[in-house]
């Protein structure tokens, strides 16, 4: 391991050495430190493999067993808290014109009592959020190392807080934004798994899914997907007349008639372009149907343009996207420990910034700032002393 400079070794026998490190301007007790400057720097494209150099790995492994990791399983249990409260206040809503009137009962005083923590709860995620941005402003690159974490967060505080003010306005499209938030609300969680190894790795995988091979396979198949659909959009077009025709004599009684008033039942048609795009989004996933096929003028175009897109989305694109996700799993598996412990020192020092200012200014080793540990080579076994 690549040491940082003043490092002053005291002796050496064998295996085991002991060392001392100067971490005067290293740890965040100063301003602009080491840490804070590779943490929260998403210029540097080589950050993961600088923290695996000493002493910032151990520096930050017994801030994690000192006080950290009790503190982010605090946060993890009001979370929870919180994500309970706000699910029963969305689940258990009043139905109607809102906003709803407060009656005298003890249901609308619990009610009442939820949506408040609720919005306070967006209040300050919100704030979190616009305070790690300015600290680290997100780019693109910078998202498979950093993650989406709290570019959700900031989304789940947006809709939350639109959708209030909707209902406040009296708009009952206050619901969408509330169903939409809630479920951004339960993906969150997926932030608390980086208190563990095996959870936190799985999530930076899956991180890495989406913005990587996922996000290049839906960018290719809504192409095709929109592409396709226009085409046998602008195909049906031309056999609307003939659909027409046989409605029109489905709708004719037969046999014996009642004076019984009848209705006709508007079925959605493929001369829909979302309606289209629905139906060959089923054929990818092998839930497509051919009954509306009786009613094409040109078959043999229907079904040149059916067989292209099965070929090209069900079994082309499919199967590519998951030989690229396996190859990317066998390829970035060192990598995703490195962003892993990354995004695990970034909620240590956010954490470490919560507590109050004279808890962040006392150093951790009060003799003096020098760390003392004793590295065995043959295991790799580490051990932080004062």
């Amino acid at each position: 391991m690549r040491p940082l400079s003043r490092k002053i070794t005291e002796w050496v026998y064998g295996p085991v050495h002991s060392s001392l490190y100067d971490i005067s301007s290293v740890d965040t007790n100063e301003d602009n430190s080491v840490l804070d400057i590779i943490v929260f720097g998403s210029e540097m494209p080589n950050r993961p493999e600088m923290l695996q150099v000493e002493p910032l790995r151990s520096l930050l492994n017994y801030k994690w067993d000192k006080f950290a990791s009790k503190l982010f399983f605090i946060h993890f249990l009001v979370y929870v808290f919180y994500l309970v409260i706000f699910t029963t206040v969305a689940c258990y809503r009043k139905e109607g014109e809102p906003p709803f009137p407060i009656e005298n009962v003890i249901v609308d005083s619990f009610r009442l009592i939820g949506e408040l923590i609720s919005v306070l709860g967006a209040v300050w995620f919100l704030y979190k959020a616009i305070t790690i941005f300015r600290r680290n402003p997100p780019n693109f690159n910078s998202l498979y190392t950093d993650g989406i974490c709290d570019i959700l967060f900031f989304l789940q505080a947006i809709l939350v807080l639109i959708s209030a003010i909707l209902y406040v306005c009296g708009q009952r499209e206050y619901v969408g934004l509330l169903v939409l938030s809630l479920a951004l609300a339960w993906i969150n969680v997926l932030y608390y798994s980086r208190g563990s190894k095996h959870m936190g790795l799985y999530s930076v995988m899956m991180q890495r899914m989406i913005l990587g091979d996922l996000l290049t396979f839906l960018c290719v198949y809504l192409v095709l997907l929109v592409g396709f659909s226009a085409a046998i959009v602008s195909l049906m077009e031309d056999s609307t007349s003939a659909q027409q025709l046989n409605q029109k004599n489905d709708s004719l009684p037969r046999g014996r008639s009642f004076d019984v008033e009848t209705f006709l039942c508007k079925k959605p048609t493929y001369n829909d372009l979302r309606f289209t795009i629905l139906e060959l989004f089923k054929f990818t996933i092998g839930m497509g149907d051919l009954e509306f096929t009786d009613h094409v003028q040109y078959k043999e175009v229907f079904y040149i343009l059916l067989i292209s897109y099965i070929v090209l989305t069900y079994i082309l694109l499919l199967n590519m996207l998951i030989a690229l996700m396996g190859n990317t799993v066998e390829r970035i598996s060192k990598e995703n420990v490195d962003i892993w412990n990354l995004q695990k020192a970034s909620t240590i020092l956010d954490i470490e910034r919560d507590l109050p200012q004279r808890l962040r200014r006392k150093p951790f080793f009060k003799e003096s700032r020098m760390v003392y540990f004793k590295l065995h080579e043959n295991d790799e076994r580490r051990r932080f002393l004062r």
